[in-house]
């Protein structure tokens, strides 16, 4: 299908908006689950079969019935990303759930060439100026990425050092400047609320990659739809979920961000696992509290994971601490093979924003659990770049060329990325 939406991507759009999992939607649409998942498989998978012709007339049908749910129209794939008039994603309070649900409908449209099968070259002649004035490597490069992967090119700049700002120019100067350069610009800074700085002397997309303890955004974003998606296969809805957050939740800024975007559903519990030095801040449990949301708040690692359906680590911001002391953050805080077997179901999603702190004896998340079916963290960042591309279309005003300008990769790429990936090819 390349000129139609890709069968999958139908399939995971009708699911989202009726919020059925794959067994309530078999059920509905008169199919077997076996057959639903054969539908769902990546195209290159042995296994995969191509939707009947009856079945995809029928899913329009029922999602006609939903105001402005048609499924073949393009209204159906208009996501919008507003801060103050102009396209730029700075804070996840930008996003209603039905925005980024639209927006994931972009993004299951990106995993052909998030997965190197397809290429597409929209943003053609387009530069992303990657200004990130803060220590990173997934983030930065995930960005670069997507933008290329889009058939843009990217110029890249990091710390401070580096910077025309260590020479004293001021933030609005910056911006100003790069505006002229390039076609967007994505920001990662260590002072809270400097980003937005930035998008106000310009008009062309500003992404907030993180500005200190503050949010980040676009993270918040594929972590929601990563578990959507592994909820998807494991027969969840996001709605009622229980939600873990663990370790330092006071400087995390991607916990601030999910936390945020994951109040917008309903009836989950929320349980906040840190010491008590590092607690979520009050307005974001403020914020979460005004839905119909359990919270607790606990130090107590192995109280506080059990029963979770997403456990989401964290490791401690060391940069962001002054003279504060860490105390109860201990090495007994580590998430490891052995808490995870005597506290979590087999059905638990083990998340991390990352870098997480391999070393032994590190309070964080441990690589015993690298062979566990349960860790998403590697599925997390692939899922990244599809995200991105669709935040980077979006913001471009390009995401309806791309499902016509799809063509197939003339290299060659494997069907797993990593060696423990094989795993999960069947439930893509």
């Amino acid at each position: 299908m390349t000129q139609e939406l890709q069968q999958q991507t139908i399939l995971r759009d009708a699911m989202r908006r009726l919020n059925m999992t794959r067994d309530a939607f078999a059920s509905r649409i008169g199919v077997t689950r076996r057959a639903l998942d054969t539908w769902l498989l990546p195209d290159e998978s042995p296994e995969s079969r191509a939707m009947p012709e009856i079945a995809a007339r029928y899913v329009g049908e029922i999602l006609g019935g939903i105001p402005e749910a048609g499924i073949y129209t393009q209204s159906a794939y208009s996501p919008t990303i507003d801060y103050e008039g102009r396209p730029q994603l700075l804070s996840i309070d930008q996003f209603s759930r039905e925005s980024a649900e639209a927006l994931f409908r972009t993004a299951d449209m990106m995993q052909p060439i998030a997965h190197r099968k397809k290429i597409t070259r929209v943003l053609e002649g387009a530069v992303l100026a990657n200004l990130f004035f803060e220590a990173s490597t997934r983030t930065r490069v995930s960005f670069g990425a997507a933008f290329a992967r889009l058939g843009g090119s990217v110029c890249d700049t990091t710390g401070f050092t580096f910077s025309s700002m260590a020479k004293g120019e001021s933030i609005y100067d910056t911006s100003r400047v790069i505006s002229g350069y390039a076609d967007a610009i994505v920001v990662r800074h260590p002072e809270q609320g400097s980003v937005a700085e930035f998008a106000r002397a310009t008009n062309i997309p500003v992404i907030n990659a993180g500005d200190g303890p503050g949010e980040h955004p676009s993270q918040a974003l594929l972590d929601l739809y990563t578990i959507q998606r592994e909820f998807s296969r494991l027969g969840k809805i996001v709605d009622g979920a229980h939600i873990a957050m663990v370790g330092d939740l006071k400087y995390g800024r991607t916990v601030h961000s999910l936390a945020k975007l994951l109040s917008l559903y309903k009836g989950l519990k929320f349980t906040l696992v840190s010491p008590r030095s590092l607690e979520m801040p009050a307005h974001i449990v403020e914020r979460i509290a005004r839905g119909d949301h359990v919270i607790e708040q606990t130090s107590d690692l192995h109280a506080g994971l059990a029963g979770a359906d997403v456990v989401y680590a964290t490791r401690i911001q060391k940069e962001r601490f002054a003279d504060e002391s860490i105390e109860g953050y201990t090495p007994d805080f580590q998430i490891n093979q052995a808490l995870v077997d005597e506290v979590c179901g087999r059905d638990t999603l083990i998340m991390h924003p990352l870098p997480r702190d391999s070393r032994p004896g590190a309070n964080d998340l441990a690589t015993d659990l690298n062979h566990d079916s349960r860790l998403a963290i590697f599925r997390q960042t692939d899922n990244g770049i599809a995200v991105r591309m669709a935040i980077f279309a979006v913001l471009l005003g390009v995401e309806h060329q791309v499902r016509h300008s799809m063509r197939d990769a003339a290299w060659k790429s494997p069907v797993s990325i990593g060696p423990d990936d094989a795993v999960f090819q069947g439930f893509d």
